[in-house]
């Protein structure tokens, strides 16, 4: 749906006839014993694994009722018929409608927007944040992000890259974010290996929505005070690290306080985030990605923030042998910020995830200066912060070096943790002095 200066007219619908999924014959699921356990226990997902039998094989996207192995009713999914996630809870009732669901999207985008207001409200200092996250908001599938007057809208599953859930969710954003006509263009960009697994159709071209004849796709944005671009059509992934936002800023607060501000290295640096708030306390900065485009990046937002006195540049190299290089090199830093990829994908690789982090970390902690700051981080929810944390310990443990925790932080609140939902618990920051 595209709006212009207020008034709403409706987009062709980009995709094919959906008639099915709102048919009130609605197909059953049963599922194991153990998978019947964890939705009581307040999980949302089903495993195709989990599948004891189909009634009727559903439509893709299409609404199921989910019952136990004795037939007893636990609720009401979304189903895909690609995903490894055969099926989300999005309700403890069973058979639940389509209008109904769509009305549940409607009210569940108004208490997450609500919170958003409480715990990252929109001002100077920061105007960009996540309005909704998926399970976290109890909205299964559905992701937004804001950057200033842009908002990026993911919808990941066949269940909700539908268009009646499309317009249901702009309507709501609309109502929420700009009331009375305030700047705003919403944009659907959908993460492209996603997107790939659930077999979902490409987005039509064009804003959702846009307040003016001229819809923006770029903008700039600040996080703690510090400036940002975003570029609806660029990056490698969907947008700005946002769950670092409070990270970053007690990350320079601790190098600060160390006393120990010479020099600093931010390794898989993206856009620069640690870099450029380290900039602020820091003499020298240096930030490594193997991406020249996120370099690229980098360097723009660098030009955004005139009033960061650090020398900076940046280093187009693998982290793994640029850190090995500087290690035979006797290279010293006063802070070290680490900050890769997820490295666990599954379960299956948490076991090669956690030698990878090892490794970096072993490295950066025979280059650090005596009384500097290791920064270190995990986005990889299969790998748990208790397992990260003995890592590190091991890691300290073969460097020859003390190393005390001070911060052990997560993704900011905008990034709400269920703990029912240990998915949600992903980002594991640890801030650490190093003697």
């Amino acid at each position: 749906m595209t709006s212009k200066k207020g008034n709403s007219k409706n987009k062709k619908s980009n995709s094919k006839s959906t008639h099915s999924l709102h048919l009130n014959n609605m197909s059953t699921l049963r599922i194991t014993r153990r998978a019947a356990d964890r939705l009581l226990s307040g999980h949302l997902w089903i495993y195709r694994t989990d599948l004891e039998a189909i009634e009727v094989e559903p439509a893709p996207g299409s609404l199921v009722t989910v019952t136990d192995a004795r037939n007893q009713q636990l609720g009401t999914a979304l189903y895909s018929s690609a995903s490894k996630i055969a099926a989300r809870l999005v309700s403890r009732t069973p058979e639940l409608s389509r209008e109904q669901y769509l009305s549940d999207i409607r009210t569940r985008i108004e208490a997450a927007l609500q919170l958003r207001r409480e715990l990252a409200p929109v001002n100077e200092e920061n105007n960009a944040h996540r309005l909704l996250f998926s399970e976290a908001d109890n909205l299964p599938g559905i992701l937004a992000d804001r950057y200033n007057d842009l908002v990026i809208l993911q919808l990941l599953s066949q269940g909700t890259a539908q268009d009646d859930v499309r317009q249901t969710v702009v309507a709501a954003l609309r109502a929420g974010l700009a009331p009375n006509g305030e700047p705003l263009t919403l944009w659907e960009r959908p993460d492209p290996r996603i997107r790939e697994m659930e077999k979902l159709e490409a987005p039509a071209p064009g804003p959702l929505f846009s307040a003016t004849d001229s819809p923006a796709t770029t903008t700039q944005f600040t996080l703690n005070g510090l400036r940002f671009g975003y570029d609806v059509g660029a990056g490698q992934k969907t947008g700005a690290f946002l769950d670092q936002r409070l990270n970053y800023a007690a990350a320079a607060a601790q190098v600060r306080a160390s006393g120990r501000t010479g020099r600093a290295l931010d390794v898989c640096t993206y856009h620069g985030g640690f870099a450029l708030h380290l900039a602020q306390v820091c003499e020298r900065v240096t930030g490594v990605d193997a991406s020249r485009t996120a370099l690229e990046v980098a360097d723009q937002n660098l030009a955004l923030n005139p009033q960061l006195k650090a020398e900076t540049d940046w280093i187009e190299a693998d982290a793994f042998e640029l850190l090995s290089a500087y290690d035979t090199q006797h290279e010293r830093f006063d802070a070290i910020v680490l900050d890769p990829p997820a490295f666990a994908k599954s379960k299956r690789a948490a076991e090669g995830a956690l030698r990878g982090y090892k490794e970096l970390n072993l490295r950066a902690l025979r280059m650090l200066s005596a009384g500097g700051t290791l920064i270190t981080n995990s986005c990889s929810h299969h790998v748990s912060l208790e397992d990260f944390t003995g890592i590190i310990a091991s890691a300290a443990a073969d460097a020859g070096r003390r190393v005390q925790l001070i911060e052990t932080r997560a993704a900011a609140p905008d990034h709400p943790e269920v703990l029912t939902l240990p998915e949600t618990r992903y980002l594991k920051c640890l801030i650490c002095r190093v003697d």
